[in-house]
């Protein structure tokens, strides 16, 4: 990573596109940025509209070998966990490493330069450690690094099937027995430069009220970000008030959980007071909306969460779709049918979820072209099917991952002219027609 200076034919700067930006990089960060400027001898020309890069704020990258196998019988999202389930049972860290490589390859195909992976396969399936005790963290690590893509491992805590009921079998390789040793293994994992350490707590189902205040703890510990999924289902919250007499927010409430570093996911059937009180204490809000959409969870109540302080960004989840622009447009989509008017999110709150929302949500630096911040760039054509003649500025309603033509990951080129340039095609087809 030495001196590299890009040309733009229009890139996002401050949340519009301006055309002709010479972007100066040293060491794989922005140095300069000057508009109005043609491209000189040397540069790496980008076409098209250049954003900084994606951050993919939630990712369970084994979910990947679901897609296009779970739509025969309907049914719900506990029909669907079934057979996530069965996939999870057959994974070795071996496994896991090829399919999360293709995952992650994929997300770097569209755009997509960080991602937050929420991870809870853990140990053998009847429990036991390998010897290796984060054999799957570093399968996941390796295969971010063949991607090139910037990991935030959330290694997620996951205790009970129900408040105060055991793991069923098929969790019991989630589980490492108790939030302490859960948290005594997180610490053992190196992190590095692209590959930084988070913490999740999976749910107020998997997670208790005193073990939620651990994962708190361990995550100002670690200074590292803390995730969890909120109400994603309705089942969820009526469990919680079972047992605790109370919503799931209200419950992260009272275990000192709910902060600026805090990350809920989903969040489709909170309560008016439960928006007000994750916008008072100035909570992420992942949004999945392409997931949300697959398995029926309901629509989330996204606008009420920013309005009331919540900062937004958007993940691909279980990788029914991995298309940034098919999240942007699923969020708006959802929100004008359930709002019954359009432009509920401007084209550049979308953006932006993409970019600062997703990468403050992973605690990362980047998300804007700026000075001193990390030189992750990503070029979008404006002269395909799809998006010739668009406004540049809302390219977020009308590009696809089709239409990234080009990925720089700190100053490097990871894609050019829509080619990886570390997996080939082929190889991306042929672990995924392996799975079992």
């Amino acid at each position: 990573m030495g001196i590299v200076t890009f040309h733009a034919q229009a890139a996002w700067l401050d949340g519009r596109a301006v055309a002709d930006v010479r972007i100066s990089t040293v060491a794989g960060r922005i140095t300069a940025l000057t508009p109005g400027t043609p491209a000189e001898p040397g540069d790496e020309v980008l076409t098209g509209l250049v954003f900084p890069g994606f951050a993919n704020a939630h990712s369970h990258a084994f979910h990947r070998g679901l897609r296009g196998r779970t739509h025969g019988d309907g049914g719900t999202f506990w029909t669907w966990r079934t057979a996530m389930y069965s996939l999870a049972g057959s994974l070795t860290p071996d496994t896991y490493r090829d399919l999360a490589t293709a995952a992650f390859t994929e997300m770097v195909l569209a755009g997509f330069t960080a991602v937050g992976e929420f991870h809870y396969v853990h140990h053998r399936p009847d429990g036991t450690p390998h010897d290796e005790p984060n054999a799957f963290a570093l399968a996941l690590r390796d295969a971010a690094r063949t991607a090139g893509i910037r990991l935030v491992l959330l290694d997620t805590l996951y205790l009970t099937s129900a408040p105060g009921e055991p793991p069923l079998p098929e969790q019991r390789r989630f589980s490492d027995g108790s939030a302490q040793a859960w948290a005594r293994r997180v610490k053992q994992i190196p992190a590095d430069e692209f590959f930084r350490v988070g913490v999740a707590a999976h749910s107020v189902r998997a997670v208790g009220p005193a073990d939620l205040s651990v994962v708190a703890e361990t995550a100002w510990d670690l200074g590292a970000p803390v995730h969890v999924h909120l109400s994603e289902q309705p089942a969820e919250n009526e469990a919680c008030r079972r047992a605790y007499g109370c919503t799931p927010t209200e419950l992260l409430d009272r275990a000192g959980a709910l902060s600026p570093a805090l990350t809920v996911v989903h969040a489709n059937h909170v309560t008016d007071a439960d928006v007000a009180l994750l916008g008072a204490r100035q909570a992420s809000v992942a949004g999945c909306p392409t997931t949300e959409a697959d398995l029926g969870d309901g629509v989330g109540r996204y606008r009420a969460l920013v309005d009331a302080g919540s900062v937004l960004a958007l993940g691909t989840d279980q990788h029914a779709v991995v298309d940034p622009f098919a999240e942007t447009r699923g969020l708006e989509g959802a929100s004008r049918l359930g709002s019954l008017r359009r432009g509920v999110f401007s084209p550049a709150e979308l953006v932006a979820a993409l970019t600062t929302g997703g990468h403050r949500s992973l605690g990362l630096e980047g998300g804007s072209l700026q000075v001193g911040q990390p030189a992750d760039l990503v070029a979008v054509r404006t002269d395909s099917v799809r998006t010739a003649g668009s406004d540049p500025a809302q390219l977020a309603m009308t590009a696809a991952a089709q239409d990234v033509t080009d990925v720089v990951v700190a100053g490097e080129f990871r894609v050019r002219g829509g080619v990886h340039l570390a997996v080939p095609g082929e190889r991306l087809v042929e672990i995924l027609r392996s799975l079992p």
